[in-house]
């Protein structure tokens, strides 16, 4: 089933916690996706994220607070395959992904901030399913993230 986050918003304006525009691109090849939150906050290092889309994902979406670095990419085709090869439903990255062409082509939603063509390092660092916080919104391991072309929205339950 697909949830338009305008439609979420009107229904549900009191719970709805919706991220102001954050500059966040469509890299994915499908651009609506949802599910329950899990996270990872990391910098220029994605070792954590590999770690989370390497698991089951249940249709689950990863946050992935990159601290809005520019600097290197965080998910690329290899990780992107990954996650829908676990049945992940997105991942939503406050940071760089690459291999845009590739990313276009999984059946994956992806929203980042840009494309960069380094990859990170790979030092084991950052904390996985922690409240992440970026563009005002808290995001709650748990919590409901849906997105689409218009943007992101969080509930604390499943939209019904």
């Amino acid at each position: 089933m697909s949830y338009a986050t305008a439609d979420l918003s009107d229904a549900h304006p009191d719970a709805a916690v919706v991220a102001p525009p954050l500059g966040l691109a469509n890299f994915g090849g499908v651009p609506a996706f949802h599910g329950p939150v899990s996270t990872v906050r990391c910098f220029e290092d994605n070792s954590l994220v590999r770690t989370a889309l390497a698991e089951p994902g249940d249709g689950r979406v990863l946050v992935v607070d990159g601290g809005g670095s520019l600097g290197c990419a965080l998910v690329g085709d290899v990780l992107a395959a990954l996650g829908h090869d676990n049945g992940w439903s997105g991942v939503v990255v406050n940071g760089c992904v690459r291999d845009t062409a590739q990313l276009a082509e999984i059946a994956l939603g992806i929203k980042a901030l840009a494309a960069h063509p380094t990859r990170s390092e790979k030092r084991n660092q950052g904390v996985r399913d922690h409240e992440v916080t970026f563009g005002n919104v808290t995001f709650r391991p748990g919590a409901w993230l849906y997105a689409d072309t218009d943007g992101i929205l969080v509930l604390p339950d499943p939209a019904g």
